[in-house]
């Protein structure tokens, strides 16, 4: 169900879910158990069936179809790579191919307990196998070939066939490390040569057995990454499975997943600025957030490794042991809040840091602007990475909010056109996507949704404020999607914009919502919290001629070469809903339209002529055919002529198109108060200005607000 909530300034869509999901939920079992790891997956297991059975939009029949579809599914999750599981373990596993379905709705995890029981073997078999097959040098003349695309191989019918694959793929990854150190050995010769210095080579077998070095540090840190997965771990993969089934986008979130989740989408946390992660069994500072706690405090520096965390003057806890999602969640904190870390430094001294918690701002996720001026004239130009939204309401920022804001800034500096950049924008609030089409329309239908059981509700720009009249271009690309779509998709049904970029967009037409599976929880069921996070495709989203963005997406008014042209879509993804259509609504497209067929014809003279653009899509024609091309030599002569062939084409893509140097490029101001930033800002803007400047697209969509 939807309903929409009014306040003085804007407008605020709030999706919520039908009641029906938590009836039944007290009697999840009709005994009681103490809480353990088996009795918790039964809990979360039917209260995920319970969800996708009463309100995913389109929910398929959890029957042995369906246990078939998850049961695949599964296997690529627990093994994509066919390098732990033996054939006979896959036909153990198949016993529960078409009976997964019964355990769903049962809540029974008999399949998984066999599959955390076979790779409690395998995962250490493996570790076993690798660490002795590092121990012996590879031969880089022989003539032998790696299949890297797991689709092309089976699973090893035994042991001798595991050790095979990897040993294959060890002497893969080893002679790609193996050919940079020759790399950078020529380079030092050379340099000491022209320096007339002396300079005592590394012998090819040294350089062979740092490669392999290097990969025992490698595995070592991926086999404690699997050490440390828990059951909950394991549970989630097998959850997930049964959620992609019902279509690509309906996902089971644990607890510290959807909090990092909301992090991305609100663009802030609390905690102490510092990204971590774990290296040869530690914990390490890989990043300090400019203008966090961290940053403020300045004792904690990348590469310090944190041994030990406490909460203000509370008994330290060790976490050397510990997984990095648990470490984490004891690290970030409430602001204001205290936390001690014991660090180890790089040359081993041991301290005791003290951090006061304060709010992290992620501003590279945010909106941004600058004036764009050639010939005298100026242009209003907007990145806008992702539609964010502060969802939990803790005071964060929200992108159509933003987004007026770097218009009215463009508008004050002088804008004359307008272009709106959502390239790489994978979506995210749908509010927001209607909220920001009213900056550009006066009031109207901005979107149909349609749910379930529930009338098609047509959501509408209820202001008839326009805060932006002149001529606009939106890009966008294959990475555009969801919320970008609903956004261009609008623009384009009223005439507003021209919408330019690759021949269309990802094509993700459905919304999702999350479910808080705690909220479900009731009796004396709250012991087996928190359970974590639904996040569930309750609707499907129309434009407002009625047609879907689904599969399709959105189609490109003038189409401009491009290197994603041909990368996958909605449409190439397993179980994704269909394209449909439904009644148009009426709607009064914007007086002023521009003549899209003359602007094409003249873009297309442009594109035709264009060097660059030549270039462009020769280099996605490449990379395309590049990503085909799946088996590998592992002789290190044919390894080098094919890199050597591999590199020539990529040079000649490599400087395509020259710095546009006749632009000014004026970045606005940020939006953020941040003194820390501040003094980044100048490098970033620098950098950024360099980036705009060599975009051949943002030139065309330049020329097209010329023509317009």
């Amino acid at each position: 169900m939807l309903k929409i909530k009014k306040d003085m300034n804007r407008r605020k869509i709030i999706l919520i879910l039908v009641p029906v999901l938590l009836i039944s939920t007290i009697m999840l079992f009709a005994f009681r158990q103490k809480t353990d790891p088996v009795a918790k997956n039964k809990v979360l297991s039917e209260l995920l069936y319970s969800s996708l059975n009463q309100a995913h939009f389109n929910m398929k029949e959890v029957d042995d179809d369906f246990s078939k579809s998850a049961f695949a599914l599964y296997l690529k999750a627990i093994d994509n790579t066919k390098r732990f599981l033996l054939k006979s373990d896959v036909e153990q596993l198949e016993q529960y191919a078409d009976k997964m379905d019964d355990e769903f709705k049962a809540g029974n995890s008999k399949m998984l307990n066999a599959t955390v029981e076979i790779l409690d073997q395998r995962i250490p078999q493996a570790k076993t196998i690798v660490m002795d097959l590092l121990d012996k040098s590879f031969d880089f003349t022989l003539d032998e070939k790696y299949q890297l695309d797991p689709e092309k191989r089976g699973f090893p019918k035994d042991e001798a066939e595991l050790k095979e694959s990897w040993r294959k793929l060890l002497k893969y990854q080893a002679l790609i490390r193996y050919q940079t150190s020759i790399k950078t050995e020529d380079a030092k010769k050379k340099k000491a040569s022209e320096d007339g210095t002396d300079f005592d080579a590394k012998s090819m077998a040294t350089m062979e057995e740092e490669a392999r070095e290097q990969l025992k540090k490698t595995y070592n840190n991926t086999f404690d990454f699997l050490d440390k997965m828990d059951r909950d771990d394991r549970a989630a993969e097998y959850f997930n499975a049964m959620m992609s089934v019902a279509d690509p986008h309906t996902e089971y979130f644990p607890p510290e997943d959807k909090e990092n989740f909301d992090i991305r989408m609100s663009g802030k946390l609390e905690g102490i600025g510092a990204q971590l992660q774990q290296v040869d069994g530690v914990i390490k500072v890989s990043r300090i957030v400019p203008g966090s706690a961290s940053w403020k405090q300045k004792e904690l520096k990348a590469e310090d490794i944190i041994l030990k965390v406490a909460q203000g003057e509370e008994e330290p806890v060790d976490i050397s042991a510990m997984p990095l999602k648990d470490a984490v969640k004891l690290i970030r904190g409430e602001k204001g809040s205290e936390v001690r870390l014991t660090v180890k430094k790089p040359d081993g001294v041991i301290t005791v840091i003290p951090i006061i918690r304060d709010v992290v701002i992620l501003e590279e996720n945010f909106a941004k602007s600058a004036i764009i001026e050639e010939k005298g004239k100026k242009f209003g130009y907007i990145k806008l990475p992702s539609f964010y939204a502060d969802f939990a309401k803790s005071g964060g920022r929200n992108s159509a909010v933003d987004v007026r804001l770097e218009l009215e800034k463009l508008k004050q500096q002088g804008a004359e056109e307008m272009i709106l950049d959502l390239r790489f924008n994978g979506g995210g609030s749908l509010g927001d996507a209607i909220d920001m089409s009213g900056l550009f329309i006066e009031d109207g239908p901005v979107v149909q949704v349609k749910t379930k059981v529930a009338k098609t509700k047509v959501y509408a720009d209820q202001d008839p404020q326009v805060v932006w009249k002149g001529d606009l271009v939106v890009l966008v690309n294959r990475f555009s999607a969801s919320a970008s779509e609903i956004l261009a998709g609008a623009l384009q049904d009223y005439e507003r914009a021209i919408i330019v970029g690759t021949p269309s967009t990802y094509g993700k037409g459905t919304v999702q919502r999350f479910i808080d599976l705690d909220r479900m929880l009731r009796g004396g069921y709250a012991e087996y919290a928190p359970l974590g996070s639904l996040k569930l495709t309750i609707q499907k989203f129309y434009r407002i001629t009625g047609k879907s963005t689904q599969w399709k997406g959105v189609e490109s008014d003038i189409v401009l070469p491009d290197v994603y042209t041909f990368m996958d879509g909605e449409k190439d993804a397993k179980f994704a809903l269909p394209w449909d259509e439904i009644e148009s609504v009426k709607f009064d497209k914007w007086k002023d339209s521009p003549n899209v067929d003359k602007l094409k014809k003249k873009s297309e003279k442009r594109v035709k002529k264009s060097e660059v653009f030549s270039m462009i899509a020769e280099n996605g024609k490449r990379l395309k055919e590049q990503r085909e091309e799946t088996e590998l030599s592992l002789n290190y002569e044919t390894y080098m002529k094919e890199q050597e062939r591999l590199q020539a084409a990529a040079k000649k893509f490599e400087n395509v198109g020259k710095p546009h140097d006749g632009w000014k490029i004026t970045p606005t101001k940020s939006n953020v108060k941040n003194e820390a930033m501040d003094k980044n800002r100048k490098d970033l803007n620098e950098a950024w200005q360099k980036e705009i400047k060599k975009d051949e697209v943002i030139a065309e969509a330049l020329n097209i607000l010329r023509d317009m």
